[in-house]
């Protein structure tokens, strides 16, 4: 696993230290997009929330650039790691700029009092989602959709090496699912920015992923490349489609992958 800016190794993770997924060995090149598939349940939040450090590690090691996350101060970690879960942010009393403002926290001082270059960041950002036009607006106000490239902005400002993404395009219609995706991949280019996320969206991950992580049942079933990865066939198998399933698709014109 050399050359690998983030890698698990021997990963498990779960919850009151028993495992959902054990034994996780995958990485991610910095500036690559890594993703993570399988069905519901399969444990892909749980290892992103696992990696966030917003659940203890069960079993294993999650190494940042050779240093061993687990063990790195919440501060150095803020300045490192940026993360958009699909809980929701309880912005009331809130604008959508000072919800990205608090993006620039790790940067503040001790009150979060944000500077001109936070200012700027803050701005940068949110034009850079084209949500510039909310900065003002109510947070708690705004649709769905809207909440999630705000959210996706407050990572942006924090100015992060890694990006930890829970499920980013669930509340967005095509257009910006595509629009979101096209900022990720920006940011990867542009920034050399490394992004882990799950989706359901198979078409789009294996579009925009550099390496897909499969899970299924309590172990993590194939780790590759989209072309390796995205097989018909194995993905009929990964999320259980049967031949009655695969009939109706047929049928329907519904395209699985």
């Amino acid at each position: 696993m050399s050359g690998y800016y983030f890698k698990a190794d021997g990963l498990s993770v779960g919850y009151n230290g028993m495992p959902v997924v054990s034994k996780l060995d995958f990485g991610i090149e910095k500036g690559k997009i890594l993703s993570l598939i399988g069905p519901n349940g399969a444990g892909k939040s749980t290892v992103l929330k696992s990696i966030a450090r917003q659940l203890s590690v069960v079993a294993g090691c999650v190494y940042l650039d050779d240093a061993n996350l687990l063990e790195m101060s919440a501060k150095e970690v803020s300045t490192k790691m940026a993360v958009l879960l699909t809980e929701r942010l309880r912005g009331e009393m809130m604008t959508c700029g000072d919800v990205v403002g608090t993006g620039r926290y790790p940067y503040t001082g001790y009150f979060g009092v944000l500077g001109e270059e936070d200012k700027r960041a803050v701005k940068n950002a949110m034009e850079l989602v084209k949500v510039a036009d909310l900065m003002d607006r109510d947070f708690s106000e705004i649709s769905d959709g809207q909440r999630q490239r705000v959210m996706l902005a407050r990572a942006i400002a924090q100015d992060p090496e890694i990006i930890i993404l829970d499920e980013p395009t669930s509340f967005l219609d095509i257009r910006h699912k595509l629009e979101f995706l096209s900022v990720v991949e920006k940011m990867k280019e542009e920034k050399n920015v490394t992004v882990i996320m799950s989706m359901h969206e198979l078409d789009l991950a294996g579009k925009i992923s550099d390496r897909i992580l499969c899970l299924k049942g309590e172990y993590a079933d194939r780790f590759g490349t989209p072309e390796e990865v995205m097989e018909k066939e194995y993905i009929r198998e990964l999320f259980g489609i049967d031949e009655e399933m695969k009939a109706f698709a047929e049928q329907k014109g519904i395209k699985i992958i």
